[in-house]
């Protein structure tokens, strides 16, 4: 018996020390899942008029899509280089992030090289907090941190929930 109540303060601490730390990082986690659903709404990313849909042999190299997004754009904006480009051919185009401090965003028409839109990603920043990736690789396991925490809480919570009607049965 004296085992069984060691055991049920240790999973009351348990539990309760994992429910501060879970819920620091799930509170940011869910702000930031938030903004991220709805980043169009709340004009977190430039909005593009898109292209008509085309096959991607109609598409220009990407090296001379590049080239078109890095005219767009100032120069030392250009020379960061693309973080990323995300080709989409049901919209007939390609946007081509570049790594500047600012994020900046270019969107074209993947078969003519046409300039769509030029602006600025605000939601990298929420995008990286919301995984941890803005404190570095490492961090990443932050948001994993507080998943197996809220499961960990579950688990502890139910037995807490469970053993004293149990005991008493």
């Amino acid at each position: 018996m004296a085992r069984a109540r060691r055991l049920a303060r240790w999973m009351f601490y348990g539990h309760l020390w994992m429910g501060v730390v879970a819920t620091g990082i799930l509170v940011v986690v869910s702000i930031t899942g938030v903004f991220l659903n709805h980043k169009r709404a709340l004009g977190l990313m430039p909005e593009a008029s898109s292209a008509s849909p085309q096959p991607l042999s109609d598409a220009l190299s990407l090296d001379a899509l590049f080239d078109a997004a890095a005219s767009a754009v100032a120069p030392a904006v250009a020379c960061a280089g693309a973080e990323r480009m995300d080709v989409r051919p049901s919209d007939g185009m390609i946007k081509v992030r570049f790594a500047d401090a600012s994020v900046t965003e270019v969107t074209l028409d993947f078969a003519s090289g046409a300039v769509l839109e030029v602006g600025e990603r605000r939601d990298v920043f929420i995008t990286k907090l919301h995984s941890g990736e803005i404190f570095g690789e490492w961090w990443i396991l932050l948001s994993d941190t507080g998943a197996i925490l809220l499961l960990l809480g579950l688990v502890s919570g139910y037995w807490l929930w469970l053993y004293p009607r149990a005991r008493a049965g």
